[in-house]
Formats: structure tokens, C-alpha cells, sequence
């Protein structure tokens, strides 16, 4: 498969930020197992993600994981819920995982 290439101002329409995962949520209408997760970006700022990693994570592991979340996107109904922003992970056919920074930084951080 080809690789796409943008420019570097495309990439930078692309807005991502450090959040933490405040609240995990069943969708029991989804026909494919999502959570509904509510992310914390501080500020009073939260947004809602439908996120298709249930196979994956447990409740318990996800809820107040720090994450790096996409978080400009067009918001889009999944399975009844809005998703706002999306997570960002490392994946093949056989392994997912959440990325997050390596060292604590402040909700809300700009990722670059």
C-alpha cells in the first residue's frame, strides 16, 4: 500500500492534546464492542469519544489512563452517542495501545 503524503501545513490543521479519561461508559446499542468514554482536558474542558477498543481494555484500565487524543475533528454520531475527538494508538493486526506521554504533563498539553 502506498503511503499518503501531506505537507507540513496540513499537519498542522491536526490538533492534539494530553487528556485524561474521566468517565467509561458501555454503549449496548453499538454492533461492535465501543466505549463511550468522557476525556478531561482541563480547563472545564471535556469531550465525548466512541472509541472501539472495548476487546482491548477493561473499564478499570482505561478509567484515568492519560491519553493523547486528537481533538479537532468533526464531531460524528456513533452508535447513538457524538463522538468528539479520538484517541490516538499504536496498532497491527494483534497489538493496540493507548499512546500517552512519558512523563507528567499538564491536561490540555498541545501534542506536536
Amino acid at each position: 500500500m502506498p503511503e499518503l503524503s501531506i505537507s507540513i501545513s496540513e499537519f498542522g490543521k491536526v490538533e492534539m492534546k494530553v487528556g485524561r479519561i474521566a468517565a467509561v461508559e458501555d454503549i449496548p446499542t453499538a454492533r461492535k464492542p465501543i466505549y463511550k468514554l468522557t476525556i478531561d482536558f482541563g480547563e472545564g474542558m471535556t469531550k465525548q469519544c466512541a472509541a472501539g477498543i472495548k476487546d482491548r481494555y477493561t473499564k478499570e484500565e482505561l478509567s484515568g489512563k492519560i491519553v493523547v487524543t486528537v481533538v479537532n475533528l468533526e464531531p460524528k454520531s456513533v452508535a447513538g452517542v457524538v463522538s468528539e475527538c479520538m484517541l490516538l494508538t499504536a496498532y497491527n493486526d494483534s497489538e493496540l495501545s493507548l499512546l500517552s506521554p512519558d512523563r507528567s504533563v499538564t491536561l490540555g498539553t498541545k501534542v506536536g
